[in-house]
């Protein structure tokens, strides 16, 4: 049922040439979402996303740091080992924010993070771990620039992410890290984000290197780097797993 609202809403937005597109995913995902819930759940599901600002805001808070950590992290390897460096840019895309990067982040943890997840979650928490960041890596398989390395990175993201939920099984710790992961990567340092280019950044990079190591066109989320750090990012979350 969720998929099949998902993309009944999603056609519809489109046939009606709902103009923003990020926003498209996110009110497909909220119907399929509500839809569900309230149909095969009676309106009952622990979400994890409508919760008290006393716990949503640090935890989102919290995400959004740990975030911005591994991308820094990320950055300053790619950094030192090429010779890739940046310069102040235009500005920060306060828009963009509004218009691409939130609703994408809020969406695809709605999307992969949500419902659909949680409940497959409770059968079988590997299946669901692993299913999920694969289709989430799927779905990226088509963005400009992609690369295997990248998808790899895309994959182990999504593991990550998982990880991220189960922390406090609430999806506002996801929520900011996910954010925070795109702004760090492309408004603020410049780089692409999953192929994407921001209209404006605080940052521009500037210089080269091998691909496998700067990520390419791909952005950053293309270097060898990227896959370290998560790595290490998903062995610390996986040490501190709240089981559900």
């Amino acid at each position: 049922m969720f998929v099949l609202l998902y993309v009944a809403t999603l056609i519809g937005l489109v046939w009606f040439r709902f103009p923003f597109v990020q926003w498209t995913g996110l009110l497909a995902v909220s119907v399929a979402t509500a839809g569900t819930i309230g149909i095969l759940e009676r309106g009952r599901w622990p979400l994890g996303f409508f919760v008290p600002p006393r716990l949503a805001v640090p935890e989102a808070l919290l995400g959004g740091a740990f975030g911005a950590i591994l991308i820094g992290v990320c950055a300053l390897m790619v950094t030192l080992s090429t010779s890739v460096w940046h310069e102040p840019g235009r500005g920060f895309p306060w828009l963009e924010l509004a218009l691409v990067f939130l609703p994408a982040a809020v969406h695809e943890e709605l999307l992969f993070r949500g419902y659909a997840f949680q409940k497959l979650r409770l059968w079988n928490r590997n299946v669901a771990l692993y299913l999920f960041a694969l289709v989430f890596a799927g779905l990226h398989a088509g963005n400009m620039a992609v690369t295997y390395l990248g998808l790899v990175n895309i994959l182990l993201g999504g593991i990550l992410l998982g990880l991220a939920y189960e922390r406090y099984q609430r999806l506002w710790f996801p929520i900011g890290l996910h954010l925070a992961w795109n702004i760090v990567s492309g408004p603020i340092l410049g780089h692409e984000v999953s192929g994407y280019d921001s209209m404006l950044t605080l940052f521009v990079e500037r210089g080269t290197g091998p691909a496998w190591l700067t990520g390419g066109a791909f952005g950053i989320e293309g270097s060898v780097w990227m896959t370290l750090t998560e790595g290490i990012a998903i062995f610390a979350l996986s040490r501190r797993r709240v089981d559900g």
